[in-house]
């Protein structure tokens, strides 16, 4: 069995005759070859990976002014940056909003315009003391202005992730992009092949200390990161690097229509080939990656399993849901994620990057727990009115205003014969109606598309639902689609000034 040391593979590299390949490359290696001649004839196998990385940020020291300030609250390019530690360092998150721009522009956008070699407009606010009398503070910083600007991202480069659709009848708009109703679309992430956790799945090499290629730069894996969940092949990292040496080939902003603002982060890590089990798994393949596809239109922490996938076949542009042909796309780069393992590979190959194994290993058994909800659980059956009043879609205008009128409320559901929901009329449609000289029927003037809610459901989600589609009241339907009750905007707002 073919053993090799760290050592002796960093004196390949210095004496230049160390042989690096891809993870893609590997494949044909140890297919050809077998693992046990594949890792005496490879090195080092480097991956590769290129995609949305929502949990990433940047500590920033910008330095003292004069007179000193304890930054209490600041922003860079009015988004707000973290400031609970020290006098002048703070904390840039790379999915916070601006405040006057909103989903326009928010973290990721200051931290790729810093790359790029932009100022940014630094505003801060203090309550002011004595070693630190001053309270304001408005000026313009460059990379090179400031002492430090470390990226510091809590959890990147998942070793796989779910891949999503939706199979509700509305569009939604996600971290997965804008799925499609009907199970229109298929949206998935992830480097498959190149993928550097499902290369060292057991996180042989793989760990604290380990040194890595992050945004274009030397960088270092800190350690798990947050949510790692290692037992069901879900591990994650916590990741440094300078961003002063960065590139914008491999940081990019981005704004996720109706969801905010993510940074795609390129990360390569390269695995040393130490004998014919890392070998093997290096050469995992595309087939060999399998994911769950998950329902997006269900507004729950557990959606449900659809069914399952290969990176193989989401690649190829379409798979099957329920008989259903649907297509497939990526919000990863693999064509990025290849340039990331060739440089990578072009690095060491060059002697200019050394490999390392981790001071400690990743946790291989760990698992992430739900958040424990003290609070209690608001559902709209606890808050809808069951006293409610319908309407036959072939009655007058005039009967519908009468009922409105003696009930003294806004809403009154439109029912066909079978007592199914088919429209629904308000106090303003009447008004309009009524301006216009209409006095037919109901069916006439009523909305068709009505949006409804489940006694069931949580009223936090019904509440989105009420304002995504500027509506003010749900007819709560049964199992059966029958309505059981009314639940209105005023029935939420009364609920959560409870709450505080």
């Amino acid at each position: 069995m073919v053993k090799k040391t760290i050592h002796e593979i960093n004196a390949k590299i210095r004496d230049g005759s160390v042989n690096v390949v891809t993870a893609e490359e590997m494949v044909d290696i140890v297919a050809e070859l077998g693992p046990e001649d594949a890792s005496r004839e490879v090195d080092v196998v480097t991956t590769g990976t290129f995609g949305a990385m929502c949990s990433s940020g940047v500590w920033f020291n910008f330095g003292h002014s004069e007179p000193p300030i304890k930054m209490q609250k600041v922003w860079m390019n009015d988004v707000e940056a973290y400031t609970g530690v020290a006098a002048v360092d703070a904390f840039l998150g790379a999915a916070q909003l601006s405040e006057s721009m909103g989903m326009e522009y928010g973290g990721a956008h200051v931290i790729e315009d810093l790359i790029r070699g932009k100022s940014v407009e630094l505003h801060a606010v203090s309550h002011g003391t004595d070693c630190y009398p001053r309270k304001v503070l408005d000026t313009s910083l460059a990379l090179a202005d400031m002492n430090q600007a470390i990226m510091v991202n809590p959890r990147n480069a998942y070793q796989k992730y779910n891949a999503a659709t939706n199979g509700s009848r509305q569009t939604v708009q996600t971290y997965m992009g804008s799925l499609l109703p009907n199970f229109g679309n298929v949206t998935y992430s992830g480097a498959g092949v190149l993928s550097p956790l499902s290369n060292d799945p057991d996180y042989r090499t793989i760990g604290t200390g380990s040194r890595i290629f992050l945004g274009g730069a030397q960088g270092y894996i800190v350690g798990q990161g947050t949510q790692h969940a290692s037992a069901d092949q879900f591990g994650t990292l916590m990741v440094q690097g300078d961003l002063k040496k960065m590139s914008t080939d491999y940081i990019r902003a981005a704004n996720f229509t109706g969801y905010g603002i993510s940074l795609y982060v390129g990360i390569g890590i390269p695995i040393p080939v130490l004998d014919e089990e890392i070998a093997q798994a290096t050469a995992v393949t595309d087939a060999d990656i399998t994911i769950n596809i998950l329902d997006y239109g269900v507004p729950s922490r557990d959606r449900p399993v659809l069914c399952q996938a290969s990176y193989a076949e989401l690649r190829s542009g379409c798979i099957e849901i329920n008989g259903k042909d649907v297509a497939t796309s990526s919000l990863s780069s693999f064509k990025t994620a290849r340039r990331i393992a060739a440089e990578l590979r072009d690095w060491i190959s060059r002697g200019e990057f050394f490999v390392s194994m981790p001071v400690e290993n990743l946790p291989a058994d760990s698992s992430a727990k739900a958040m424990k909800e003290t609070g209690g659980v608001s559902l709209v059956s606890e808050i809808m009115s069951t006293n409610v009043v319908t309407i036959d879609k072939d009655a007058s205008v005039y009967k519908a205003a009468k009922i409105i009128m003696e009930a003294e409320f806004n809403h009154l559901p439109v029912v066909s014969g079978d007592n199914l929901v088919v429209g629904i009329v308000t106090a303003w449609d009447i008004s309009k109606a009524v301006s216009q000289g209409k006095f037919d029927l109901v069916e006439d003037m009523m909305t068709r598309k009505v949006i409804t809610a489940k006694a069931d459901e949580r009223v936090d989600v019904v509440a989105r639902r009420l304002d995504r589609h500027g509506v003010s009241a749900l007819p709560v339907l049964n199992n059966e689609d029958h309505i059981i009750g009314i639940v209105t905007s005023d029935d939420i707002s009364k609920l959560f000034a409870r709450r505080h």
